[in-house]
């Protein structure tokens, strides 16, 4: 496996420690809808989330969640839109973006609620 997707493996991996620490569930990984793939599908309570894990080993470029482009925001929209249907929920959404940087053993994650209302 390339180096690159061994570390947002881990990333992901982080991310969902993080979110089951933080009282959510895990509903899916990695669900795919046509050319869109959601990280992470968690529900608290009556909220649903979708989140976009963005893992890095260096801030040399940017931060983790520079990388999340309008194209990005429109494909997980509309997955996301079709989760909601396919399952017919009843219940409150957003979107969140959870960025992890990993340097060696040590890692830090900083959690973006509502992400793509700033975009």
């Amino acid at each position: 496996m390339a180096e690159h997707n061994e570390l947002g493996k881990i990333g992901e991996e982080k991310a969902i420690e993080y979110l089951t620490s933080s009282g959510f569930v895990v509903l899916d990984k990695n669900w795919r809808f046509q050319k869109a793939e959601i990280d992470i599908i968690a529900q608290k309570e009556n909220l649903l989330v979708a989140v976009e894990v963005k893992t890095r080993s260096s801030l040399e470029f940017g931060n983790p969640q520079d990388f999340v482009n309008q194209k990005k925001i429109r494909l997980l929209t509309q997955a996301f839109d079709q989760y909601i249907i396919s399952k017919n929920l009843d219940v409150n959404a957003r979107f969140d973006i959870i960025a992890v940087l990993i340097k060696g053993s040590e890692f830090r994650i900083e959690h973006l609620e509502d992400a793509f209302l700033y975009f």
